[in-house]
């Protein structure tokens, strides 16, 4: 990394789950401000109830822009949108939390979009509370690709020692197959592969998942959807001369790719992806929006509502996910 320190706008979340308490743990890290330049969107006050749970160690600081902030370890720099009433408790569902969830995320692009912020890092959000709020999106990252006028993103899920995007994401299994087709699994290698020459990895080794066990195994499982909805995109990548093995059965493929085999993954379905990483640990995985204007990282955990509010939340999910957006953006830079 260079001397370059990005500013990394870091939405709360929802107020009633994790959120507050890990944005407030990962930002006593020295290591964060080593890495960049943290700047909250959220609530201040829910910011600082977050901080007397875990004993007080920092200050929140109020401002209305970005360029009001210092950036110093122990004050913590917040964008403050005053939504969220004092007496929100923590660990229930609340549709107020929901819509103050996709405000900090809309808010956070508009900033990324005036180039005040360089990347930015989400916690987690509850869909519910946000469907109850108002926001029909699956996720964030469908969200984050209406808020920038982007029609197609793709999810890539980062670990140690695993990297996975996919196809399809927050669709049932059945809607997902009937969705993939080679142009789209063409679209999501190629975000792929550019979002790792980016990183530094000039010839990505790529992995393409098959749908059906055993990958179809030559028609004995399924209905020819390896070779009617795969093999086309892999052939015509493989004619670059991308090195592109698959598709491949997902079982092997991911014990393979897992002892360095291969530097990404493509799943073809929310759960094939999704299954391999978090057996690594939730607080291994990062989750990154590819094929947006902005940089966006994110923990790759939930709400987590049966703990929210006592203090013990894990915030290493976050830190990774700091440390992977700066570093997104300073080779940006």
């Amino acid at each position: 990394m260079s001397n370059y320190l990005p500013v990394i706008g870091i939405t709360m979340g929802d107020a009633a789950g994790v959120g507050p308490e890990i944005v407030v743990k990962s930002l006593t890290h020295e290591s964060v401000y080593q890495q960049c330049r943290p700047l909250i969107i959220g609530d201040a006050a829910r910011l600082e109830r977050a901080n007397e749970i875990l004993g007080g160690s920092a200050t929140v600081r109020r401002i209305e822009k970005a360029s009001d902030a210092r950036y110093e370890r122990g004050s913590i720099e917040c964008i403050d949108l005053a939504l969220i009433p004092a007496d929100l408790p923590f660990g229930k569902l609340s549709a107020l939390a929901g819509d103050a969830a996709y405000r900090y995320i809309a808010r956070a692009v508009e900033l990324a979009k005036a180039g005040e912020i360089d990347a930015i890092c989400t916690a987690p959000l509850n869909k519910e509370a946000l469907h109850a709020g108002g926001h029909k999106y699956p996720g964030h990252t469908e969200m984050l690709a209406h808020l920038t006028g982007i029609d197609e993103v793709s999810m890539m899920l980062v670990a140690p020692k695993l990297r996975v995007i996919h196809v399809t994401t927050h669709i049932g299994i059945i809607d997902a197959i009937r969705k993939i087709e080679p142009g789209l699994v063409q679209r999501t290698i190629e975000r792929g592969h550019a979002t790792l020459v980016k990183a530094g990895i000039a010839n990505p080794r790529i992995a393409v998942c098959g749908i059906n066990p055993h990958a179809g195994e030559n028609g004995l499982f399924g209905y020819g959807e390896e070779e009617e909805k795969i093999v086309p995109a892999v052939q015509r990548l493989r004619e670059r001369g991308w090195d592109i093995e698959g598709p491949l059965p997902a079982d092997t493929l991911f014990f393979r790719a897992g002892r360095g085999d291969f530097d990404l993954v493509v799943a073809m379905y929310h759960d094939q992806g999704h299954g391999p990483v978090k057996v690594l640990g939730l607080e291994a995985g990062v989750n990154v929006t590819v094929g947006l204007d902005v940089i966006r990282t994110s923990v790759d955990h939930g709400t987590a509502f049966d703990i929210a509010g006592k203090g013990i939340a894990d915030e290493r999910s976050l830190l990774e996910a700091l440390r992977q957006g700066a570093e997104l953006a300073t080779r940006r830079a």
